[in-house]
């Protein structure tokens, strides 16, 4: 992650530490000429002074100018990091996503993204620091190389606590960034479940006590434990410094000549090397935390891959047929906590035609149609359109064909991917009057005026998307089940005979059996089967509740 985003921005990033260097030489300059003007003679002063002021301003100049510098980078990075996940999520396959998680995508986009940012922001603390402490270093070895290399050994053993600390850190904020994941699925909880809390007081009192609550405080306890043992090691390390300035000013350096400049020059660059090093050991564990959350953000995009190839926008072709032979699909099934295998089907679907597809709960219906529209390539088997076998490379091109409205859908606050001409707007707003929609909602500039509606109210304004999509094939999971009875009547007796006149293949599961006698064809699922498949032409009541193995093409 953080060699993709450096590429990114070379000549940035390149220029701002330029920037941070600059600014850490004329710090250590700036020292220097401090601790000269501490002994130097009075004829010196003037000349001094003039180099003592363009110093300064030296170190005014390249702090801004790598301060903001960085901050520019860090914007940049946080923007490229959602980008290039959001680009990861939109192309990966979709039984991927489903077994990432919403909780964990969303924990890269916000908290880990963050983190790699900061990362940037403090970059040039660490490296002006780093170069201030490696500055000072050079000078003391200049005033003496004897008490130089003690303060090696001091700083050398500084840091090798320091980095038995930052080992047993680093653990500590990996499991916390580990439960930051669980814990964003539980603030969705706090919305998503609000009734539920809301009408049971002792569901509502275990969420927070022995869930939300705990994943808190599991967060805080690990990341507080983490960077307090930077805090000690960085303590430590100061600590070291003084005991080294005691030793100088007290034990190591005896009547040597120049004696008060080495004195000198070595007080003053240890006490002044005291901030650079805390700045450097305090921002050292943000890097930390941005390779952390860099490592998350990678192995989360590492998951979604697509092996599909993406399809350009291109005029799709009339709508002949769709047809399924021996489909077979196997995934894990909650309720009977084993494998469940659906299929094999074969089915065929033509333009003009409305199909219904019943069965129980956990019978297989949402996933065959998961399956019919592209969202899940069949293990077995083989789906065509228009006769051309479909496979990885034109799967997204057959994608195109569908409008799916499922139990779970999504409404966005503009209408996309439809045609966007200069009445969308009015036609927009006459599918949400015929609806009954108007007084809640328009459509203006292309946009819904608002979201907040009822479940039901929100699935006739997705059905209002998929009216203006204009796709050959509509997907309809159980949409009349949150409608009352006179919608249920508008959808049933006019929207789908309608569509059904526009040309349109329709696919609706549903189990409202008093609606059955309208279906062109109904089918029925049981246990990952299709057991019934049976045209109008003979349809009776008897007929649809009687068990038969039939395939979709022995039946006319």
């Amino acid at each position: 992650m953080l060699k993709y985003l450096i590429n990114q921005s070379k000549l940035l990033l390149l220029s701002a530490s330029f920037a941070s260097i600059v600014h850490g030489i004329c710090s250590v300059l700036l020292l220097a000429q401090i601790s000269e003007a501490l002994t130097s003679t009075a004829s010196d002063q003037d000349e001094m002074a003039l180099i003592f002021a363009v110093t300064a301003l030296c170190v005014m100049l390249s702090y801004m100018v790598a301060a903001i510098l960085f901050e520019r980078l860090g914007q940049r990075a946080h923007s490229e990091l959602r980008s290039f996940i959001a680009q990861r999520v939109i192309a990966a396959d979709y039984r991927q996503l489903e077994q990432l998680g919403a909780a964990r995508v969303q924990s890269a986009l916000s908290e880990h993204c963050t983190r790699v940012a900061e990362f940037f922001v403090s970059f040039p603390v660490i490296l002006t620091n780093a170069v201030v402490v490696a500055g000072c270093l050079v000078y003391m070895a200049f005033l003496s190389w004897q008490v130089f290399l003690l303060a090696l050994a001091v700083i050398g053993f500084g840091s090798l606590g320091y980095h038995l600390a930052h080992l047993r850190a680093i653990k500590h904020l990996d499991i916390a960034a580990q439960e930051q994941d669980n814990l964003f699925a539980y603030f969705r909880s706090l919305t998503d479940g609000a009734k539920e809390l809301r009408l049971n007081r002792d569901k509502r009192t275990a969420f927070y006590d022995d869930v939300l609550k705990r994943s808190i405080e599991k967060v805080r306890k690990e990341r507080t434990f983490g960077m307090s043992v930077f805090v000690a090691s960085a303590s430590w390390g100061n600590f070291l410094i003084y005991a080294f300035i005691g030793l100088v000013l007290f034990l190591l350096v005896g009547d040597v000549p120049d004696r008060t400049l080495i004195m000198t020059g070595y007080a003053l660059v240890f006490v002044y090397m005291v901030g650079p090093l805390e700045a450097l050991l305090l921002n050292i564990p943000r890097a930390n935390l941005a390779q952390v959350s860099a490592n998350h953000i990678e192995e989360i995009t590492h998951s979604m891959f697509s092996s599909e190839s993406q399809t350009d926008k291109t005029d799709l072709p009339p709508l002949q047929s769709i047809a399924l032979q021996r489909v077979l699909h196997r995934y894990y099934h909650e309720q009977k906590d084993e494998m469940f295998t659906l299929g094999p089907i074969d089915l065929q679907f033509c333009p003009g035609e409305i199909t219904f597809l019943i069965g129980g709960n956990g019978s297989g219906k949402t996933t065959l149609a998961k399956l019919l529209v592209g969202l899940y390539p069949p293990e077995e088997g083989s789906i065509s359109l228009n006769g051309k076998a479909i496979d990885d490379t034109n799967r997204d091109y057959y994608r195109q064909f569908f409008t799916t409205i499922f139990s779970d859908f999504h409404l966005f606050e503009r209408l996309l991917e439809t045609d966007h001409g200069n009445d969308l707007d009015q036609r927009g707003n006459q599918l949400l009057a015929k609806l009954h929609l108007q007084n809640k909602v328009k459509v203006q500039d292309g946009a819904f005026t608002t979201l907040t509606l009822s479940q039901g109210q929100r699935k006739r304004l997705a059905l209002v998307i998929a009216y203006l999509e204009n796709r050959p094939f509509l997907v309809f999971d159980e949409w009349a089940a949150d409608q009352d009875p006179a919608f249920k009547e508008i959808f049933y007796y006019e929207l789908l005979p309608e569509l059904r006149a526009m040309g349109k293949a329709i696919l609706v599961i549903s189990h409202d059996d008093r609606y059955f006698h309208l279906a062109d064809r109904v089918l029925r699922m049981e246990n990952g089967r299709l057991i019934f498949d049976h045209r109008k032409a003979t349809n009776t009541q008897a007929e649809i509740t009687t068990p038969s193995v039939v395939t979709a093409n022995s039946v006319t």
